[in-house]
């Protein structure tokens, strides 16, 4: 996508060299400076609408980045849910035992011994 800061950076900056040519040629100091000054408006217009783009393109790299981890996550929380049910419906009193333990040492860590 092509910014607007880019287009009329350009265009001010083709502007700017030409009105200082012409300056040069005719020898008019004030629109040498005027032309030059221009010129520079144009070139920094057009840094601004090439930051702007790269920001642009960055954050929507991070985006990617961010919804692909999402989906990773999604995925391996499913597979470990399936992983877990699997589990305990293959040996129901192992997993009653472990919940048990577990929630024995929450119950340690939360209350302490008295």
């Amino acid at each position: 996508m092509v910014d607007t800061d880019r287009i009329t950076g350009a265009a001010r900056e083709l502007g700017g060299k030409a009105q200082a040519a012409l300056g040069d040629l005719a020898g008019d100091r004030r629109a040498q400076v005027e032309g030059r000054f221009r010129e520079a408006q144009g070139q920094a217009e057009n840094l601004a609408g090439q930051a702007r783009a790269g920001l642009r393109d960055a954050a929507d790299t991070a985006i990617d980045y961010a919804e692909d981890a999402y989906e990773r996550g999604r995925h391996a929380a499913r597979h470990g849910a399936r992983t877990v049910t699997h589990a305990v419906e293959e040996t129901p009193l192992v997993a009653l035992l472990l919940a048990g333990a577990v929630g024995y040492g929450l119950a340690l860590l939360v209350h302490g011994r008295r």
